[in-house]
């Protein structure tokens, strides 16, 4: 018999181990139950929950981290940007008992909060701007889902009202801010050129099905499509009922007007019409042959039954039918088809003629209203959803009805078509995951704050609460926060607040080395965990001490510059004002095929498919992107230039300025005296020695990392 080592059993022995047989299989099923809250010494019940488990495993809290590294993780925790020099010296002014807590009010009412809490969200809504694949066409009112959840998390809408929202918005309100939610529900990538559109539309169906249950529910639905799922209580069946929900979808793109605003357009727009009828009928014949030409070629590309929809009146097609033939129709009628090179002299230089009298009546043409890229559905009736055999679009079994998952509520569900023409299916998915009796969705969204603000879920796996997923390390915790969530009108800055006061996350980030030995991996939260920044916050970060950031909100995205190597890409014109190209990381525009290249290299997902957990990767590149950049560069010069502002070239206040702007403390004694002997053996002007500086701690550990 094979004998363990004596030292490696004494590890075994105090190692804390979360195992299933600590926490039922089906767990996350099980109802939100009233849990009593420890008896401990803490005022905050989270700690007691904490505290509980620590005490099991011999270990406790470490000691208060300083002012200084509280003010600084808090600050990039709910704004994503350093604190800065006023709010620090007001922070060590303030010597009442309130004073962290008057900071994480006024850190939860600003804008910024919003701004940095939406970068996780918009991770796991697989949020981008572009629809992928080769083509990676642009999205050009995408960015309006990007500003609702900023808006959302800033006002602090009901977490209920934000489900209900993106599924069903349209259904629910119709307001202009419900429209651009179910934004949400556009984000799947989308070949918009394939000709095998049936597999098209299933692969658009699987994606927002998946990305809606790992969002919301924090299932792995997509394990049951082609079988019932290996692990978890739920059936290939239970697949397509909740696909069932999303059958009828039809991409929308809405005017965000009033309806008196609406008609007026209108009635200008059937003016500007009346006057250039002639004209346009006139630039339509000429170009009519080479449209004709071109779009007996796009048609050509498609077999018949696909192609042959488009020739059935509108009001005649099932709703099936209206689906493929929309996709149908964006490739045969696209604007794209035709271009005057196709045609030769004398028909090209009248078509030119015409096309310039057009351009002179333009301004008479309405402005185009600003619109909003939204989801509704085909009509009152959906298309059959068939359960697929082995998830195959080409091997369709018997239809199934919309119903929920049947692990924990096993009902069909009943949808009332609305009074807008809508099935209604969405909306009572969306108030089946928003009701207080769902299990799994206010687990998941207090465990996805939870991982931002201590880098790991009570539940690691966040958009997996399966078996195959990470067992919760506090259960009861996790319960406890789902029902105080609810109980508190499922207000997210609630639970923000709520955790950030708790003495585990205002504790040190350096405790006790002998803890390792009993909890190497920190789960039990003996320590405040290191957290480095993300590529955005980094970016961020530097424009924010380097005096460069632009506060600006909302709005089109931004386009800052490429490294060298990449300029002149395509589909990434570089905005020509440098004050917008210096906004914050969240209005950079998202590409698909290129992600901004500083975002990448620190682990930002593509977005094709929802994230719930970034990576934290250490890799040269980062290193010596940091050391050799170009644009880096510039940032030091730049960070430079304000330095000698702020303070002039006395080496002294030169290096206490740097350290303060970029580390919220000053040097100590001993980097004091080294960087002074840097200074008297640099050469170079006092500027190009500033930027040496400066470049050197935006490269410190201590500015990439958060204590």
């Amino acid at each position: 018999m094979c004998r363990l080592p004596a030292i490696l059993i004494a590890i075994l022995c105090v190692i804390p181990t979360f195992s299933r047989g600590e926490t039922p299989a089906d767990w996350a099923y099980k109802p939100v139950v009233t849990v009593s809250v420890p008896k401990s010494a803490f005022a905050n019940p989270i700690d007691s929950f904490l505290a509980a488990k620590l005490a099991e495993a011999k270990l406790a809290f470490s000691a208060p981290a300083d002012k200084a590294t509280l003010l600084r993780r808090v600050t990039y925790d709910l704004s994503g940007l350093p604190p800065t020099p006023e709010e620090i010296a007001a922070f060590r002014k303030d010597d009442t008992e309130t004073a962290y807590e008057k900071v994480v009010d006024r850190l939860l009412a600003s804008p910024h909060f919003g701004e940095r809490v939406a970068i996780w969200w918009l991770d796991v809504a697989r949020f981008a701007e572009t629809d992928g694949f080769k083509s990676d066409d642009h999205r050009p009112n995408a960015w309006r889902y990007r500003d609702y959840v900023i808006d959302s998390f800033n006002a602090d809408k009901p977490y209920d009202r934000f489900v209900k929202e993106q599924i069903a918005g349209d259904e629910l309100t119709g307001d202009n801010a419900a429209i651009i939610a179910t934004g949400f529900l556009r984000h799947f990538p989308d070949e918009y050129n394939a000709v095998n559109l049936e597999q098209r539309r299933q692969e658009i169906l699987n994606d927002i099905t998946d990305t809606t249950a790992a969002t919301f529910l924090g299932v792995t639905l997509g394990c049951a499509k082609c079988h019932d799922h290996k692990t978890d209580p739920i059936t290939h069946v239970d697949y397509y009922r909740f696909q069932s929900f999303f059958a009828g979808i039809w991409s929308t793109e809405k005017p965000l007007l009033s309806q008196a605003e609406i008609s007026s357009i209108d009635t200008k727009m059937k003016a500007w019409e009346a006057k250039t009828e002639e004209l346009r009928q006139q630039m339509a014949e000429l170009e009519k042959p080479f449209r004709e030409k071109t779009e007996k070629k796009e048609r050509s590309r498609f077999p018949e039954e696909y192609v042959s929809l488009i020739d059935i009146p509108v009001e005649k097609r099932s709703p099936w039918q209206k689906q493929i033939a929309a996709m149908v129709e964006k490739q045969v009628y696209s604007a794209k088809r035709f271009s005057p090179t196709q045609m030769k002299s004398p028909v090209k230089e009248k078509w030119e003629g015409m096309s310039k009298r057009m351009a002179e009546l333009a301004k008479d043409k309405p402005v185009d209203p600003p619109m909003a890229m939204g989801m509704t559905d085909v009509g009152a009736t959906a298309p059959p959803q068939h359960r697929l055999k082995r998830g195959d679009w080409r091997k369709p079994g018997e239809v199934v009805e919309p119903g929920y998952l049947s692990a924990f509520d096993d009902r069909d569900a009943v949808p009332v078509p609305t009074k807008i023409g809508t099935t209604g299916r969405r909306t009572a998915l969306a108030y089946w995951i928003a009701d207080d009796k769902n299990p799994l969705a206010s687990r998941v969204m207090v465990n996805r704050i939870w991982q931002h603000l201590f880098g790991r879920g009570i539940v690691a796996s966040s958009s997996d609460f399966g078996l195959t997923g990470e067992p919760p390390t506090h259960a009861e915790l996790l319960n406890w926060l789902a029902q105080d969530f609810v109980a508190n009108r499922r207000s997210v800055k609630h639970v923000y607040r709520q955790m950030v006061m708790t003495t585990a996350y205002r504790q040190s980030g350096t405790g006790n080395g002998s803890n390792y030995a009993k909890d190497p991996e920190n789960k039990l939260l003996w320590q405040m965990p290191r957290k480095r920044l993300d590529g955005e916050s980094l970016r961020d970060a530097i424009l924010a001490v380097t005096g460069q950031l632009n506060a600006k909100r909302g709005g089109p995205s931004v386009y800052p510059e490429l490294p060298s190597e990449l300029k002149g890409t395509a589909g990434w014109k570089v905005s020509e004002d440098p004050n917008e190209r210096s906004r914050r990381s969240v209005y950079v525009y998202v590409k698909r095929n290129l992600r901004y290249p500083l975002f990448s290299l620190f682990d930002s997902p593509d977005r094709s498919e929802t994230c719930a957990r970034r990576f934290t990767t250490t890799t040269a590149p980062q290193a010596l992107t940091l050391l050799n950049d170009s644009l880096v560069l510039g940032y030091a010069k730049t960070f430079a230039e304000r330095v000698i502002a702020d303070v002039g070239t006395d080496t002294g206040k030169v290096i206490e300025r740097t350290m303060f702007l970029a580390l919220g403390r000053n040097p100590t004694t001993e980097e004091a005296v080294r960087l002074n002997a840097f200074f008297a053996k640099s050469t170079g002007t006092t500027t190009d020695r500033v930027t040496d500086l400066c470049h050197s701690v935006l490269n410190l550990n201590e500015f990439l990392y958060i204590d």
